[in-house]
């Protein structure tokens, strides 16, 4: 299937948040995007819920959570928005976990966490959510792995991660989940792993090829798993520096690719945005070796085996929450010197954006 050249993706600006914010939690029901928590200007973890209204361009405000949180790990449950962990206004780590009927809209508090964790990954398979890893109070990372069963409101065990982590990426694909890089304490840790949900074993699989943090996770159009750009952690009388890299993972093999089988990205950046939208692998934004933000953006070509550089962003930013909903990307909030109100989204020229 051909995909849209460069020249046919478009910015445009939609309504701005009413205030400043970051490390918020974005998710998509029916076609709608929700807007949970987050940093508001003061640094302080809000507890708002919004809505956004694409008819009318329009943020409206729902139900606030019971807890205010930022960072919170988010999912989608049917109808329901589950919120995990998080940290809240003293910069805790919680263990609160709430859902949100987005029909009958009304918050539920649901069973709690059996510790206080923040920075947890979380999936969904069959209905049910698989939270993995986080930090506890004691700032250290831990190795757990828990599944939640919404109908009957409880959290099970499975057998923990073979590397205790937080911040780490996660992804999906059939039964298995793979995880991937994250954080103990402050070093960063390359170990990759997959939990089998049949046999309910996990595996270590070859190390990601360097250490590095604030990168774009993605699944690619041949459903191989890529790396993205990020910070990459240097020696100990070196300083770490930005990437343009992409590792790519080949999970029919077994094994990474070979750096020469692979295409850098054509900026060093970290902490952007990062989706796949109409078969293209877009990356917007985020920091780099420049003294300001990045709003530069760049779109992996699958034919032409190179990126390409799309329009730029009105707002250069980092720290942005990101969703694709209907092959569009929205790109909300984030940090430019002070949390942004900015809201943007990617279309492709032909589309009608509201």
């Amino acid at each position: 299937m051909a995909v849209p050249a460069a020249h046919e993706f478009h910015w445009q600006n939609l309504a701005c948040l009413s205030s400043g914010r970051v490390y918020h939690s974005l998710a998509e029901v029916g076609g709608q995007m929700y807007m949970l928590g987050g940093c508001d200007a003061t640094g302080r973890a809000t507890n708002s819920m919004e809505l956004y209204c694409p008819e009318v361009d329009q943020w409206v405000n729902l139900p606030p959570m019971p807890t205010a949180r930022a960072g919170a790990a988010v999912v989608v449950l049917g109808k329901q928005l589950l919120v995990v962990g998080g940290v809240g206004k003293g910069q805790h780590p919680l263990k609160a976990v709430e859902a949100y009927n987005t029909e009958e809209g009304k918050w539920r508090k649901r069973s709690s966490l059996r510790e206080e964790l923040m920075g947890v990954a979380i999936t969904t398979k069959d209905g049910r959510a698989f939270a993995v890893g986080g930090m506890g109070a004691d700032l250290l990372p831990r190795s757990v792995l828990q599944q939640y069963d919404l109908r009957k409101d409880v959290w099970a065990l499975l057998p923990p991660m073979p590397t205790p982590r937080y911040d780490a990426s996660i992804c999906l694909q059939g039964s298995k989940i793979y995880v991937a890089g994250g954080r103990q304490c402050k070093r960063l840790v390359k170990a990759f792993e997959v939990f089998d949900m049949d046999s309910r074993t996990w595996s270590s699989l070859p190390s990601m090829p360097c250490k590095r943090s604030y990168s774009g996770v993605l699944w690619d159009n041949t459903g191989r798993l890529c790396w993205l750009g990020g910070l990459r952690q240097g020696g100990i009388h070196q300083s770490s520096k930005f990437t343009k890299n992409v590792s790519i993972f080949d999970t029919s093999q077994g094994s990474w690719l070979k750096s020469e089988e692979t295409n850098s990205m054509k900026t060093k950046r970290a902490d952007f945005a990062a989706a796949v939208v109409r078969g293209r692998m877009v990356v917007a934004g985020g920091l780099g070796h420049q003294p300001s933000m990045l709003d530069t953006v760049e779109a992996f070509h699958p034919g032409k085996r190179k990126w390409e550089s799309l329009a730029p962003m009105t707002t250069p930013r980092c720290s942005a929450s990101s969703i694709v909903i209907r092959d569009r990307l929205l790109v909300v909030g984030g940090v430019n010197q002070i949390p942004s109100s900015a809201h943007e989204i990617l279309y492709v020229k032909e589309e009608e954006v509201v």
